[in-house]
């Protein structure tokens, strides 16, 4: 369904309004909550914007800026490949005009390929309680650029609501050594939208005429199905031949091998023995009267027979 029709098209992200840019939230609760899905759609929407956005070089102010939320589900269980092709897409897609921000609790929850590509960092606090806490919290320290008056492990521990250790990159492209600051929060509500508030912005946003009804054209997915149904019918009509078949040959290899001595018993009964010579002119008559009639009714009987015994095995 993510990837159906109508496709998600990156231009409609890219509007301004009186020249200022336009935010755009992609409600990705579901597909958050499965991880290598939502890897997938990060390297579909990098390498998409990578192929259709012409080079831009070094700009004043990117053109395009994600923000990827709970970055390290993107990487829980990743294949390699997958890993390798998002810091290729990373690495080239700032000559793009596009920036990338991963959102996370610990800048470690990042393969250290993709972190090496990050200039600016932003860092909240984290708490270390524990001797592993303690570990992230000087790993994430030796992250940034050090600054002499500023003991980062510590101070990461220390930090306030509010309060961020920041590092961007200078003019020249070099991270600027490491900062205290305090972080202007957003001028809008923080709390969770209602259900009703939240469609009633879907259904008056612009685009929502573009992409609220689902396009189910003809795709690979009813090809292969098709396929796979005329494979099954073959495979059911060839079986079915063979068992026909394996029947008709069982029936033949019957008929070879049926018993001849049941017709023969039942003819050589009906027409009896005949008495040896010398019994007398009376009894001759008799015998060939009724030898005339066993031969009637012997070939009667072995036509019935024979077409009983035809008619089994058509």
């Amino acid at each position: 369904k993510f990837f159906g029709e109508p496709s998600l098209n990156l231009q409609d992200w890219m509007q301004t309004d009186n020249g200022k840019g336009i935010i755009n939230i992609l409600n990705s609760e579901k597909l958050m909550r499965s991880p290598r899905m939502y890897s997938a759609f990060l390297l579909w929407m990098l390498a998409e914007l990578f192929e259709t956005l012409p080079e831009v070089g070094d700009l004043d102010k990117p053109k395009f800026v994600m923000f990827f939320d709970e970055a390290h589900l993107m990487f829980d269980n990743a294949a390699n490949a997958l890993v390798e092709q998002i810091e290729q897409v990373v690495r080239l897609i700032r000559s793009k005009g596009v920036g990338v921000y991963f959102v996370t609790q610990n800048p470690l929850d990042l393969p250290d390929t993709i972190l090496g590509q990050l200039g600016n960092r932003v860092q909240h606090a984290l708490r270390a309680f524990t001797p592993r806490d303690q570990k992230a919290v000087k790993a994430a320290a030796e992250t940034f650029r050090s600054n002499p008056n500023i003991k980062v492990a510590e101070a990461i521990a220390e930090l306030g609501v509010g309060e961020a250790l920041v590092s961007f990159l200078d003019e020249k492209g070099m991270p600027e050594p490491v900062e205290r600051a305090l972080i202007l929060p957003p001028q809008s509500s923080l709390t969770p939208l209602a259900a009703e508030e939240r469609n009633r912005l879907f259904q008056n946003d612009d685009l929502y005429p573009t992409y609220k009804d689902m396009v189910d054209n003809y795709s690979a997915f009813e090809a292969l199905a098709e396929a796979d149904s005329q494979a099954a019918a073959e495979k059911e009509a060839a079986n079915a031949a063979k068992e026909q078949e394996k029947a008709q040959k069982a029936a033949e290899k019957e008929a070879t091998n049926a018993d001849p001595g049941i017709l023969g018993g039942l003819i050589g009964g009906l027409s009896g023995g005949r008495k040896k010579s010398g019994q007398g002119l009376g009894y001759n008559v008799a015998d060939a009267i009724g030898s005339q009639i066993n031969r009637q009714v012997t070939n009667a009987i072995s036509r019935s027979v024979m077409g009983i015994i035809k008619n089994m095995f058509k």
